[in-house]
């Protein structure tokens, strides 16, 4: 999961994801990381209100900020970004690159779940809430979308 600084959206993506993943017992199958494109919080915890969205949903997150690097790129299958800016940086890096690359609410829109393909940012306006529900919704579609490809 990328977004720009890694402190409110993509960590809440990881956080959330990695719970499903953990529920439906596939942590030995599913490795689950957020980064950011940009430097500007490197090693900063995630933000009070992404902590505090995830606190309350009973899930821990120690991660800290961390900008992608080019070998995220062919570590992971799929690398995914929050909205079309963040696409285009990833892309504009991707050349050679084995990962699935898109926005990571292209599964839940596929299956009907929103309306929109971009995870707002609440980094300025404190949105997180309204953030997590699509965020729950991408993660519940991107699990399932795996589940169907990979047979598990």
């Amino acid at each position: 999961m990328v977004c720009m600084g890694n402190i409110c959206r993509s960590p809440m993506a990881e956080g959330v994801f990695r719970q499903m993943v953990q529920d439906a017992s596939l942590s030995g199958k599913i490795e689950v990381d957020s980064a950011g494109t940009s430097a500007y919080h490197v090693g900063e915890k995630a933000h009070a209100g992404t902590l505090r969205v995830l606190s309350r949903l009973g899930i821990a997150y120690e991660g800290r900020s961390r900008q992608i690097e080019r070998d995220d790129l062919d570590r992971f299958d799929y690398v995914l970004a929050m909205d079309r800016e963040n696409l285009s940086y990833i892309r504009r890096a991707s050349a050679g690159s084995t990962a699935e690359i898109g926005l990571f609410l292209s599964y839940a829109r596929a299956a009907g779940l929103v309306g929109i393909d971009e995870v707002p940012d609440p980094y300025y306006d404190n949105t997180h809430d309204q953030v997590y529900e699509l965020v729950r919704r991408g993660c519940q579609a991107l699990l399932d979308y795996i589940r169907s490809e990979r047979g598990f």
